[in-house]
């Protein structure tokens, strides 16, 4: 049974910089794509950044140039460095497979919440 575990979120005040992780159990990690999303209140959730199985990123148009995204498979762990965030950033902040590999069951995210 595969888990996800994300963390690193919290409160930052626009402009500042979070660094979340996303420990992922399991032996098949480094085969999958790797993906970050995230879902504000009251929206659905939407893909945030995506990692190939090789080290290849790419962004949502929202994020680009200012989130990086990582992965280290030896230690099955995807991070999201997320720099000069905005109040619009503000979202509990989920990991899970990307593309259009199967998604295993969801973790509990991690809330990032950016104020004014």
């Amino acid at each position: 049974q595969v888990q996800l575990v994300e963390s690193g979120g919290g409160l930052v005040q626009a402009g500042g910089s979070l660094r979340l992780s996303c420990v992922v159990s399991g032996n098949i990690f480094s085969i999958y794509p790797m993906a970050w999303y995230r879902q504000a209140p009251g929206k659905q959730r939407e893909w945030v950044a995506v990692i190939t199985s090789g080290g290849n990123p790419n962004y949502a148009d929202s994020v680009k140039g200012r989130f990086t995204i990582s992965r280290d498979n030896a230690e099955k762990t995807v991070y999201l460095q997320m720099n000069s965030l905005k109040p619009e950033d503000t979202a509990v902040y989920y990991c899970n497979t990307g593309g259009n590999f199967p998604r295993y069951d969801w973790g509990e995210g991690t809330q990032v919440t950016v104020s004014s």
